[in-house]
């Protein structure tokens, strides 16, 4: 039986999104940019589409930027962020230390550029707090990023509350929303966020195409030069097929958004109830603000990138954590945020499923998993140490 347990990283290119790129890709062909009738109909695609993402997410269509994709739109996001702030004297940026690498590479960017970069803790639940980043705060903050829902864990962080506290203090806020929207309900009015940033590829949409929801009054920073696409925002002709194959995507996950999040709580509710019996193991995160379909577990004595090769051998792919990682031996800088000992962190398993995914492979998954535990631990000096020292 195959099982894709890694959407995290990944999904596959729904149907919808593929039926809506086919004639982008072979008939409306023209540069959206061109004032002939060719072009000016790839426009009326290009704002079309746009007008489904806003509305995915209740944004206006002039406050949507498209991007290549989620690090792009953070980069974007960061720099403005930073840059504004620098021309008001203000030089400190306020972020998690469980972010994605997209964030925390741009912020080291950011430090030798003269800013101040201060990572609050996520404590062993997972979930920042609204006190945190008040405590964080110095009169030279101007911008805060906290992403909305981890890739790796899958928790929720209380995203309209910071924002709300920002607004207060004037500081923009920003928050990396790709691992939640398509997934959660994510509506920017109601959140308050001032920047927000999404990849298509997590929900069903291409691969190479993103989102960054600019709030209206904030001026962006341009980090490509070189043509007016984007209100001049973002050089390059645009990615047409992607942006419709996107628009299609999260149009469908917003529509299917309810049924979607039912179906996965007890597909993922039933993998918990599967493995936590397996002995010492441990469930990453609070389960309470967390996402439908993700569950980050450690299981101490074994290494994770030997349980993912055997389990992938049963058909099973899954992730010991983010894909943007994935060739590093480090263990996960999520997990040891959270406070996993460095030892167990390397024992982790992401399991991340998606609607495609169904109760029999979740219980093909559960077998197999503690099929593959018990072998690498009756092979493991580490867990016969574990064991001696009990005794």
């Amino acid at each position: 039986m195959q099982v894709y347990a890694d959407n995290a990283a990944t999904t596959k290119l729904s149907k919808k999104a593929l039926d809506a790129m086919l004639p982008v890709l072979t008939d409306i062909y023209g540069n959206p940019s061109s004032l002939h009738t060719v072009g000016q109909t790839a426009k009326e695609y290009l704002e079309k589409a746009r007008e489904d993402v806003a509305r995915a997410i209740n944004a206006d269509s002039k406050e949507i930027y498209f991007t290549s994709g989620g690090s792009e739109a953070d980069n974007q996001a960061l720099r403005t962020g930073a840059y504004l702030g620098a021309k008001k004297g203000k030089r400190h940026i306020i972020s998690t230390k469980f972010e994605h690498h997209a964030v925390l590479h741009t912020l080291d960017a950011l430090k030798k550029e003269a800013f101040d970069v201060t990572l609050v803790d996520v404590h062993e639940t997972g979930v920042v707090t609204v006190e945190d980043i008040r405590n964080a705060v110095t009169e030279d903050t101007c911008l805060v990023t906290v992403m909305m829902a981890n890739n790796e864990i899958g928790t929720i962080q209380p995203i309209k509350e910071i924002a709300e506290f920002c607004k207060e203090k004037g500081i923009y806020f920003h928050t990396d929303a790709v691992q939640a929207v398509g997934h959660i309900p994510v509506d920017v009015k109601d959140l308050g966020v001032d920047m927000l940033s999404i990849s298509a590829h997590k929900f069903h949409g291409p691969k190479g195409v993103g989102v960054l929801y600019v709030r209206k009054g904030i001026p962006l920073i341009s980090i490509i030069e070189g043509g007016a696409q984007e209100r001049g925002k973002r050089a390059g002709t645009e990615n047409l097929a992607g942006i419709v194959g996107m628009a299609a995507a999260i149009s469908e996950a917003v529509e299917n958004l309810e049924n979607n999040m039912k179906k996965l709580y007890g597909l993922r509710d039933a993998l918990i109830d599967g493995l936590k019996g397996i002995e010492r193991c441990r469930i990453n995160g609070s389960l309470e603000h967390h996402l439908p379909g993700t569950l980050n577990m450690c299981f101490e004595g074994i290494e994770g990138e030997s349980l993912l090769l055997l389990l992938d051998a049963k058909g099973i792919n899954a992730s010991s954590g983010s894909a943007c990682t994935s060739g590093s031996l480090d263990p996960s800088h999520v997990l040891l945020a959270i406070g996993v000992p460095v030892e167990i962190a390397h024992g982790s398993l992401r399991l991340s499923l998606s609607e495609e995914n169904n109760i029999e492979q979740m219980q093909h998954v559960i077998n197999s998993v503690k099929e593959v535990v018990t072998y690498l631990r009756s092979i493991s000096p580490v867990w016969e140490k574990i064991k001696a020292e009990e005794e």
